[in-house]
């Protein structure tokens, strides 16, 4: 069968990623990261999310003793009710990080003969971080093209490793549709910057995700 590595943080997006990626036929193996976010419970929710796949998971924990994020900064201010515009760059984004997730999703990867990399990232309903465009996407595979043995010498199976993110150049309301009919567990998905007993609806990933549920007409379960 063949191999996939997808990045799973617990929200939304990586969830129907996740999904999609079993859709096609792979069998994944999940990554997580606990990079000393604000709180732990996306990554109980990407726990969860993983073990109702069936999929083994990982949990990473890479220290960012920099910080320079205000999801790695509690004395930093959370963004909350402005309108996300993919010109602006928030608080929010933490410096370098799906570059550091893929890095590590590349070598674990390479490593089990995995032919894709699965990510969430999206560049339509997003908050603006650079490193969710397609233009990302294309320039590290081309890291992973001349930078590694499998991209110079395939898997050995005919496949070259690939990053792949399906839902990159899609909207909050296509992602929650789509997600509604891979039968994605969206009750155990968590998108609030903040960790508490229900999300805060006023920080960007509330907003977005908010967004895409209203214009799909369907109740977010994590409201209900």
């Amino acid at each position: 069968m063949k191999k996939a590595v997808v990045l799973l943080s617990g929200g939304l997006d990586s969830a129907t990623t996740l999904y999609y990626a079993k859709a096609k036929g792979y069998k994944c193996y999940c990554l997580l990261f606990d990079y000393g976010q604000r709180h732990g419970r996306e990554i109980k929710s990407a726990k969860r999310i993983a073990n109702k796949a069936g999929c083994e998971f990982r949990v990473l924990k890479v220290s960012l003793p920099w910080k320079g994020s205000s999801l790695l900064d509690k004395k930093m201010m959370l963004p909350v009710s402005r309108d996300p515009l993919p010109e602006t760059i928030p608080s929010t984004y933490v410096p370098g990080r799906n570059i550091i997730f893929l890095s590590f999703a590349l070598s674990y990867a390479e490593a089990i003969c995995a032919g894709k990399i699965f990510i969430g990232a999206n560049a339509i309903d997003y908050s603006g971080y650079p490193d969710c465009r397609p233009q990302f996407i294309e320039a590290f595979n081309k890291v992973i093209e001349k930078g590694t043995k499998v991209g110079v010498r395939g898997t050995g199976h005919g496949v070259r490793l690939k990053v792949e993110a399906p839902l990159i150049l899609k909207s909050k309301k296509e992602i929650v549709k789509l997600a509604r009919r891979l039968c994605v567990p969206l009750e155990l998905t968590w998108s609030c910057y903040k960790g508490k007993a229900k999300p805060c609806g006023v920080c960007d990933s509330c907003v977005l995700r908010t967004k895409g549920f209203k214009e799909a007409k369907l109740e977010d379960p994590l409201y209900g």
